[in-house]
């Protein structure tokens, strides 16, 4: 395709004027004097004359339903100068209201009303608040790129009472929570959403189609705001905690003090930093044995680094599990010498601003700093000790702006940057990103451009290039997209993004059918196909290829399940197995698996799955297996047991095994996984919860005696000769770790938490293989474990609330 025919859709998708937009409902509302008591009482003054948003649709499962009488919804609002106010009345017949209790943003067998505030009234940039049936609350920032975000979390008043006919729902929504404008008579985006967790039907006050289009299109707007004010939004988050942690005999403990902050800097933009970082109470890695050639990555638990990033996420440029990790430099040991590795970097600092301006400017920018990290070497011989710098003083920085438009689509330039101190790599990635969808949101256009370039200061420095292409059909049934992605050798961006393998240069293609509205036994069911073919930049040879389809469904009973079947058919070659460029062969790879979710309503649920595959190729006999069984029991609404067990087995694998003489030696193996895990919850109130978190990890890989080399053909052969017993380490590995968190966490006032952990955990990696699993857990628990404890408290301080007290206080004087 041409740049010009590339360009001349590009304008066709963007500027499409055929709109199929539906008349917006329009809810009136005044200005209160006096603020009503957010007690879940609707008998203030206020409420008697407000007006009535009702006549609520239903848009899953069934599209257009409106609610019986009894079901109906009832939602009015007012605002002041200092919040928005709402009151909802959900009609229903008590003994059907399910309401678990749950932590804060964990939705549970909850029913649940959705305030969805959009001050810029834009389409794509809005504020969900969440009242669960059980008094707990959830908060999400929604946008079409990254849908919702729980990572954020906003301090807010809300308020249930359950009533003979239904119950009830208050809210206070501080303008500090919001980013607007200055506003003289605006008009906001607002939708108002009912969920009935018995049945999972949603009912919306402004109506949906949910065969296309983003929900934030189909919002109502909200009039009679007048001379409305952004607050000073100034919010103080100081906290302090104590730690003792115990391992081998040795203790330590540790005081922190410590800050954050959000100020808002104008009316839309927001400075959010973290003064003197604590993370120790963040949640344990799942850590699994890495025999592959790429790195293992865990997900973000650090509240800082998940909150409000969106932005920072355009591109695929921002891995933030880069800041504070591992020391990711290497040390040259001499003959006898130990080192000893710091787990991680301390962050020093991290800071980040982000905004919109009323036009859908978006504008990011991010900071972090970690400090110098040491090694220490010890001569096993002499005792003699060295340092030596394994991550230099380091500084990681991000720049974004971002333009929305239609409505549905954005462009954006995102730049991120690392500068370490020393003679130690620099880094820096670029990426131009567009998501263009067309004003009948039926096709979307997504692309990205991106450059990195590594400066390895006297040796080298590299830049390379990546590019993503992306058309699909989004509305409707049927649905297909094509897909093109390209990597060069150079491109790198790993020291502030994820990158797990460069070079290659891939298309795919999908195609799916799937229902929207009940039919016969089932609710919904989707099917899809797909076809993926990879190739290398260099050298420019052809890499894999599989198919595959897959089919899932719901029942009208709320039972979900699904199989899939994936084919890799003739030869494949594997570039990256060997660790030195070199193709490893292997071929007809089938794979297939089913899974199945029984209704969480019920009192005992159970999610299972199971897969197997094997290779059709001559002279193998791989066969491979995994079953996954998570059964989970409500014992009442404040106590939830989810229990989950895990085993594979995989029996004639082969793979990479070690390097022996400067060479990749081969290995083919037996392997076998089991995980038992284990998590309870118990909700005293929507203020208190214990928590428990269990996981231990037993994997085994044992070899066959005799190893392979592997040819430049990309076959594998044992004429040289190696054997187990015949090179300088066993392969074989028995691997197993340990992790258990209790928690107690305690909202003693809006935003403010004591938060009290205890932990141990336990590790083991040897050669043992023989070992049974309960010889392993015998070994493993011979090892020293590591105890900590730790208490944080957090208290939230909003500049406005010391602010007029002290104005009380000159009053009163």
């Amino acid at each position: 395709m041409s740049l010009r025919s590339l360009t001349l859709m590009l304008i066709f998708l963007s500027y499409t004027i055929v709109c199929t937009a539906q008349p917006k409902k329009l809810l009136t509302i005044q200005r209160t004097a006096e603020a009503p008591k957010i007690d879940g009482i609707l008998d203030d003054e206020v409420w008697k004359n407000a007006h009535i948003a009702t006549g609520f649709v239903s848009s899953r499962p069934e599209i257009g339903k409106i609610a019986p009488k009894s079901e109906r919804t009832e939602v009015k609002m007012t605002y002041d100068d200092n919040a928005i106010y709402v009151a909802a009345y959900l009609y229903d017949h008590p003994t059907k209201i399910m309401k678990q209790l749950t932590s804060r943003d964990n939705f549970g067998q909850t029913d649940y009303f959705i305030l969805v505030l959009n001050p810029n009234n834009d389409a794509q940039n809005d504020t969900a608040f969440y009242v669960f049936s059980s008094g707990q609350q959830a908060d999400a920032i929604q946008n079409p790129s990254i849908g919702e975000d729980f990572g954020w979390n906003g301090v807010w008043d809300s308020a249930v009472s359950i009533k003979h006919d239904g119950w009830i729902v208050e809210m206070k929504i501080p303008y500090r929570t919001l980013r607007f404008s200055d506003q003289k008579e605006p008009t906001w985006g607002i939708q108002f959403h009912r969920e009935f967790r018995r049945s999972r039907a949603r009912f919306t006050w402004n109506p949906i189609d949910p065969t296309q289009g983003y929900s934030g299109l189909y919002h109502a707007e909200v009039k009679g705001l007048k001379d409305v004010k952004p607050p000073v939004r100034l919010n103080l988050y100081p906290f302090t905690t104590g730690i003792v942690n115990n391992f081998d005999g040795d203790t330590e403990t540790d005081l922190k003090f410590g800050m954050d902050v959000k100020y808002g800097l104008t009316d839309n933009f927001t400075l959010d930093a973290t003064l003197v970082p604590d993370f120790s109470q963040a949640g344990f890695d799942n850590i699994v044995l890495n025999l592959g050639p790429f790195e293992q990555t865990f997900s973000e638990q650090r509240q800082f680094f998940t909150e409000g990033v969106d932005l920072f996420s355009k591109g695929d440029l921002f891995f933030s599990r880069r800041i504070g990790n591992r020391p990711s430099e290497t040390v040259e040991l001499n003959e006898n010498e130990e080192i000893t590795i710091p787990s991680e970097v301390k962050v020093l600092n991290a800071i980040k601003v982000s905004g919109r301006t009323k036009s859908g400017l978006g504008v990011g920018f991010f900071n972090a700093i970690t400090e110098k990290t040491t090694a220490t070497i010890t001569n096993a011989l002499t005792n003699e000790k060295r340092n030596a710098i394994v991550e230099p003083f380091t500084n990681y920085n991000i720049v974004v702006v971002d333009q929305q438009f239609n409505g549905n689509s954005s462009v954006s330039l995102i730049n991120t940057n690392v500068l370490r101190e020393g003679y130690f790599r620099d880094a820096n990635a670029t990426a131009l990103v567009a998501n263009i969808i067309n004003k009948r949101n039926t096709y979307s256009v997504s692309s990205n451009l991106r450059m990195s370039n590594v400066n390895y200061q006297n040796t080298a420095n590299e830049t390379g290039y990546s590019s993503y292409f992306k058309l699909a059909k989004i509305h409707g049934n049927l649905r297909y997209s094509l897909e093109h992605s390209f990597a060069d050798t150079k491109f790198n961006n790993n020291d502030l993004g994820l990158l797990l393998r460069n070079n290659y240069n891939s298309f795919s293609s999908a195609v799916s059918y799937q229902t929207f509205e009940p039919s016969g036994n089932l609710n919904n069911y989707s099917i899809e196909a797909y076809f993926n073919y990879n190739r290398l930049v260099q050298p420019n040879v052809f890499s894999q290829s599989n198919l595959g389809a897959s089919y899932r469904a719901t029942t009208r009973d709320l039972d979900g399940f699904g199989f899939r079947l994936d084919i890799e058919p003739g030869e494949q070659n594997d570039y990256f197995e060997s660790r030195d460029g070199r193709p490893f062969i292997y071929e007809n790879y089938v794979s297939t698996g089913g899974w199945l979710s029984s209704n969480y309503n019920r009192q005992f649920a159970l999610d299972f799955s199971a897969n197997m595959g094997t290779l059709f190729e001559n002279g193998r006999a791989l066969f491979t297996y995994d079953i996954e069984a998570k059964p989970r029991v409500r014992l009442n609404n404040k106590l939830l047991l989810i229990y989950q067990f895990y085993y594979d087995f995989a029996n004639g694998e082969r793979g990479y095994a070690t390097l022996e003489d400067n060479q990749p030696l081969f290995g083919e193996r037996n392997r076998q996984i089991i995980t038992n895990s284990l998590s309870a919850n118990y909700a005293f109130n929507p203020h208190n919860s214990l928590a428990l978190s269990f996981r231990h990890y037993w994997d085994t890989v044992t070899y066959d005696d005799n190893l392979f080399t592997l040819l430049d053909s990309g076959r594998l052969t044992t004429d040289s000769g190696y054997t187990t017993d015949s090179i300088s380490t066993n392969p074989d590995i028995n691997f197993s770790t340990w992790n258990f968190d209790l928690s107690y966490s305690w909202q003693f006032a809006p935003g403010s938490f004591l938060t009290a952990l205890y932990r141990n955990q336990l590790f083991n990696s040897d050669t043992i293989t023989e070992y049974n699993y309960s010889e392993s857990m015998a070994n493993l628990f011979d090892q020293p474990i590591q105890h900590t404890l730790s208490v944080r408290v957090q208290y939230f301080l909003d500049f406005n609330s010391i602010k007029s007290v002290f104005n009380s206080n000159k009053s009163d004087s």
